[in-house]
């Protein structure tokens, strides 16, 4: 496979802090687009790989950051929104992947990679829906695409076991909406890895893979599994969805939204992969249990070791 030039759209955040590094190390060239490069030196350091302070919803913008580039990938994604009309949502899904179609087309871009979610465009979550609109636009335009549809990721600093951890060191009966909701919890080294095969492999253009871990895993069983690993007893309080909705509302209001209502509808739908994506891309899935007992089990030396070389 001979070296690209990549642009990411997404690329600090917490998959492309994993997927910048796994493409470096393929060879390629990659530009990571951001609001702020000061903020990520760490990713600044890898060899052929260059920070670039853009506003990527600006077509003119993007279209000279893609300008030579032989693929996009685009990772951005938002979980909620400021209010509850879904425009958040259309802006960071469906707006963006429009505009970084124009762009592509007007810089000669073939080749994207696009970042979707398990049960896109099922239910009235805005979540959803805005990934399954913004999937057709991908599937309508003329690129050579590929898709993925993860389950939940897990990881280092990741947005499931990590928000967990840090509610149940503080409280000792935890409320949970949806309790009962499954999940089949993918490691971010996997969907990074589906990420660099695609990249490698023609075969993947125009393809769809849906990517989650070894077992598929109900939320209150992530929640009592993560307070063993943190060493607490806990209480899990399953809600009725009555009494889930107005734990939705009311999280909208606190600090860094735990749950809010369009969570809640996505909660309607079990994440668990329907084929096994991984295994298409020749990839073995990581067991949640390989990765995250040393990373909430109080190993914070070595984590702290980790991200200090990360930067």
């Amino acid at each position: 496979m001979r070296p690209q030039k990549i642009v990411v759209l997404g690329g600090t955040g917490f998959v492309g802090r994993h997927l910048v590094p796994r493409l470096q190390r393929d060879g390629h060239a990659i530009r990571v687009l951001t609001r702020n490069r000061d903020l990520h030196r760490g990713l600044g350091v890898l060899p052929r790989v260059a920070l670039v302070n853009a506003d990527v919803h600006d077509r003119s913008t993007l279209a000279r950051e893609l300008a030579g580039a032989d693929a996009a990938i685009n990772l951005v994604g938002i979980l909620n929104e400021r209010g509850n009309d879904g425009a958040g949502f259309r802006k960071a899904h469906v707006e963006l992947t429009r505009t970084l179609l124009d762009a592509c087309a007007g810089s000669g871009v073939r080749r994207l990679l696009q970042m979707s979610a398990l049960r896109a465009g099922e239910g009235t979550s805005h979540y959803l829906q805005t990934r399954a609109q913004a999937e057709a636009l991908v599937r309508s335009s003329p690129l050579a695409w590929t898709i993925f549809r993860p389950s939940v990721i897990f990881g280092d600093g990741d947005g499931l076991f990590f928000r967990f951890a840090a509610l149940l060191r503080v409280v000792p009966i935890l409320p949970l909406a949806r309790a009962h909701a499954r999940f089949q919890p993918v490691y971010v080294g996997d969907v990074a890895e589906a990420f660099a095969r695609a990249l490698a492999h023609p075969h993947t253009q125009g393809r769809c893979y849906e990517l989650g871990g070894p077992r598929v895993i109900e939320l209150a069983e992530i929640v009592r599994w993560t307070a063993r690993m943190i060493g607490k007893r806990r209480v899990v309080l399953p809600l009725p969805d009555a009494l889930g909705r107005v734990q939705a509302l009311v999280g909208e209001w606190l600090p860094g939204k735990p749950i809010s209502r369009d969570n809640f509808r996505s909660l309607q739908f079990d994440s668990v992969a329907r084929d096994d994506g991984l295994a298409a891309l020749g990839i073995v899935a990581t067991p949640m249990e390989a990765i995250m007992p040393r990373l909430l089990g109080g190993d914070s030396h070595q984590r702290a070791l980790d991200r200090f070389r990360r930067g």
